[in-house]
């Protein structure tokens, strides 16, 4: 149904970011704004390819594959090694070529047909062909457990056919509209049949990891450090790419510093060029010496309290309701910096096929202790609503390490006890929260699904996705459907809005905040941008004398 024609030769603006104020230390470094608002680093000067950047990461990768992994300091660093079949520009929200120079796709989103460009290479030599991309596929749904984000994007996956060298068949025994987007994301990067050939640990350790991106790994040190350098001969880079070529970076040396402030020190000293996971306390700081703040909301399902059909209190429709219109987001900026807001939907603004619903989400304290009277629950001495000698007291689990959890959820918290729910806070490490998140008694969890593409929301509210179980209603499962089936981009968004609309007006979800990837920089640091999954990329990446 529907063929993208090569675009390869297209050079425009690097992938955009959201700039949060900018204070910079010489006149002749810029903030190179993009239409709709967008923002990169980067300067008038001309690039030059000369340099190593130090960037500083909160936490080791733990696992340097792209197919097994996805957290954010993993694909920091493994997106600059390995290319996609296609390439989600995140400024307009359309799928460009990269590896791939055009596609079809069928009417019912069961077949995707793609043409590979030629020339391109991994860093070992061997070349990308329609082979080796079948046996990426393949191997990836194998990997199972070990991959479960991946194989989420491959549900229904049947087989890939190669047609010839440079022309492979996907096909799926269910529609998967949202497979076209999936090809973009580092996690279903393309890798060397060499590596492919490893085992999963062999792979996770980074031992023979080969792709074809514009950087090649030197070398990974768990919990210290890993090093990329520049691969010689690299042109291929993708349509919405800056330039062409070989990267500009010489190398770039990740460096694991888990404390905030350790990593803030580093960078306004000089040792570091960037860090990520900037604290909102740290920003102005750094905006005040000189520091650009690079931010972008993850694409996907926003900060959302989930509630649970299997709990005491989230089951309940009416205590749902009132702690949708309860709450009053726009107080939630006391606490977050300007990197990150409020939010406006169930989706961040930055996920293609984003609906505003604001008008739902209005604060309306007095409606909402209005629907908790009509239903019984009475306000007792301290405050808290009772019905039947039981206090209204949901409780909410997270990971304690997400920084700006905590201060949002005491916002929240707040609210709630003006209303009369007593909120309680459950702060996790991450395995615990994996674990509590399984109790049927627990009322809601908390927290975000990052996707650029529409299907996240089957990912997280679907009975039938591989998630703790969320509520959800036959009307909604059937629009799941529907939204798979629809290959047309236009009418996908017209269901994804219908779902949207319905997980808000039913409380099914609870939006809470956009998280936000948010990065600082030195003056010298030229066009560093985020890609449509808000990671990092640095093919375009530059530093100034």
């Amino acid at each position: 149904m529907r063929l993208t024609a090569s675009r390869l030769q297209k050079r425009r603006r690097p992938p955009a970011v959201v700039i949060s104020g900018v204070a910079l230390a010489a006149a002749t470094v810029l903030a190179a704004c993009a239409p709709g608002g967008g923002a990169a680093s980067g300067g008038s000067a001309t690039p030059r390819q000369a340099g190593t950047l130090k960037i500083g990461l909160s936490g080791d990768p733990g696992c340097l594959d792209p197919q097994q992994n996805g957290n954010a300091s993993s694909i920091n660093i493994s997106r600059q090694l390995v290319d996609s079949l296609t390439y989600l520009d995140p400024d307009t929200g359309t799928i460009e070529p990269w590896l791939a120079s055009s596609w079809t796709v069928n009417e019912n989103a069961t077949q995707f047909t793609f043409t590979l460009r030629d020339g391109v290479t991994f860093s070992d030599g061997s070349g990308v062909t329609a082979a080796v991309v079948k046996e990426n596929l393949d191997t990836v749904v194998k990997l199972g457990a070990a991959t479960s984000l991946v194989t989420g994007y491959l549900g229904g996956y049947e087989k890939t056919t190669v047609l010839d060298d440079h022309t492979v068949r996907v096909d799926f025994s269910q529609p998967n509209a949202g497979f076209l987007q999936a090809t973009s994301v580092v996690q279903l990067g393309i890798l060397s049949a060499g590596t492919v050939a490893k085992t999963a640990e062999q792979r996770c350790q980074a031992d023979g990891l080969v792709g074809s991106g514009p950087f090649v790994l030197k070398s990974y040190t768990p919990n210290q450090s890993a090093v990329l350098t520049r691969r010689p001969g690299y042109a291929w880079p993708s349509a919405v790419a800056r330039h062409g070529g070989e990267a500009h970076l010489d190398s770039i040396e990740f460096h694991i510093v888990s404390e905030a402030s350790v990593r803030t020190g580093s960078l306004r000293s000089g040792q570091l060029d960037a860090i990520t996971d900037v604290q909102p306390d740290d920003e102005a700081t750094l905006k005040s010496g000189g520091f650009t703040i690079l931010a972008r909301a993850n694409p996907g399902v926003v900060n959302t309290l989930f509630p649970k059909p299997t709990s005491e209190f989230a089951a309940d429709a009416t205590i749902r309701e009132a702690i949708q219109i309860g709450l009053d987001r726009a107080q939630l900026t006391s606490v977050l910096s300007g990197s990150y807001q409020p939010a406006t939907s169930v989706l961040a603004k930055t996920t293609p096929g984003y609906k505003d619903g604001q008008g739902a989400l209005k604060s309306d304290p007095a409606a909402a202790g209005k629907l908790l009277d009509d239903a019984g629950w009475v306000k007792g001495g301290d405050g808290i609503r009772v019905k039947n000698g039981k206090r209204l007291s949901p409780d909410v689990v997270y990971i304690s390490t997400v920084v700006t959890n905590q201060s949002v959820l005491e916002v929240v918290q707040q609210q709630l006890k003006d209303l009369g729910v007593e909120l309680k806070l459950r702060p996790l490490a991450v395995a615990d929260y994996l674990k509590a998140a399984q109790d049927p008694k627990v009322n809601f969890t908390f927290g975000n699904f990052t996707r650029p593409d529409l299907d996240v929301l089957r990912s997280a509210f679907s009975s039938t996705a591989a998630v703790t179980a969320k509520e959800t209603s036959d009307s909604l499962e059937k629009l799941y459907v529907e939204e798979q089936s629809a290959a047309d981009t236009a009418a996908r968004n017209g269901i994804g809005g219908e779902i949207q609309d319905q997980l808000i007006e039913n409380a099914y979800a609870i939006p809470v905040y956009e998280l936000s990837q948010v990065a600082a920089v030195s003056a010298a640091v030229q066009g560093l941008g985020f890609e449509s999954s808000s990671r990092l990329i640095f093919y375009d990446t530059w530093l100034g004398k």
